[in-house]
């Protein structure tokens, strides 16, 4: 294991944790308890996320949280503060959801998979923000939730992520009721990959990404635009589209090697192109 490197200042204040070894980048959320997603910390993560996507020595993102409480959505006292603005808050809304948006975007759009490490309960948008990333392990005492519909607010941004994440009358059933599921409700929805003992997390999430920072991130890079783009598109359009992008694929250094290697029963050297 190589000498971790801190990709920002060695701040305990700082809203998003930066540790980076071995070609994983584990970006931890540093407010607890609640750990929401202020304006603040939405920027404070798109903008690591941004720098990880222009890191050649990231492969791998793990998103993990501080504290017992892996996120708790939205600042519902940020939100309420601004009931007082001349528009009664609806600029400020609109930053917000638009941020949210843009930050869940950013992470499908991001050219490495992003793991969610979760550890406790992640409600409304930190439900989305787990039902967001390409996959996700959580504890066997975490829980799932979007409680908007018991405050008046409908979940309807998380609704988005997690009707593509679980089934629809699943998606539904939290959505419409509020109340939360455990970890093995979440497993069988579809939310989350792997359910763990609380000691175990970190190991089982450090042995997934260092197993996907060892293949090539060319191929990690086209691999994850092409599950997002096919996974919309009607099925003839789907099987045109990765056909395409197979052949795109072929024509690559990696691929060559890859299957090389293959063949010639050896490990492969990956060149990245």
């Amino acid at each position: 294991m190589s000498e971790a490197r801190a990709t920002q200042d060695r701040d305990d204040e700082a809203l998003v944790v930066s540790q980076l070894a071995d070609g994983v980048l584990r970006l931890t959320l540093n407010n607890p308890p609640a750990n929401a997603l202020s304006i603040a910390m939405m920027e404070s993560l798109k903008s690591a996320l941004v720098r990880a996507g222009e890191d050649e020595e990231v492969r791998v993102v793990i998103l993990a949280a501080a504290g017992d409480l892996f996120c708790a959505g939205h600042d519902l006292k940020e939100l309420t503060a601004h009931r007082s603005d001349k528009d009664r808050g609806r600029a400020f809304y609109e930053q917000t959801m638009r941020l949210c948006s843009d930050l869940m975007i950013s992470i499908t759009k991001l050219p490495k998979p992003v793991i969610a490490e979760v550890d406790g309960l992640a409600t409304a948008a930190g439900c989305q923000l787990v039902a967001t990333c390409d996959l996700a392990i959580c504890t066997d005492t975490s829980s799932f939730c979007t409680p908007g519909v018991n405050i008046g607010l409908f979940c309807s941004t998380p609704m988005v992520a997690i009707s593509r994440a679980a089934h629809r009358k699943q998606a539904m059933e939290m959505l419409l009721t509020g109340e939360p599921v455990d970890a093995s409700t979440a497993k069988e929805f579809g939310l989350v990959n792997r359910i763990v003992p609380k000691e175990y997390l970190r190991t089982v999430t450090d042995k997934y990404a260092s197993a996907i920072a060892s293949k090539s991130s060319l191929t990690l890079k086209i691999g994850k635009e092409a599950f997002y783009q096919q996974i919309e598109r009607p099925l003839s359009e789907a099987y045109d589209y990765t056909a395409w992008v197979m052949t795109e694929n072929m024509m690559a250094r990696d691929a060559e090697e890859g299957i090389n290697a293959f063949l010639e029963k050896r490990d492969p050297k990956w060149s990245d192109r």
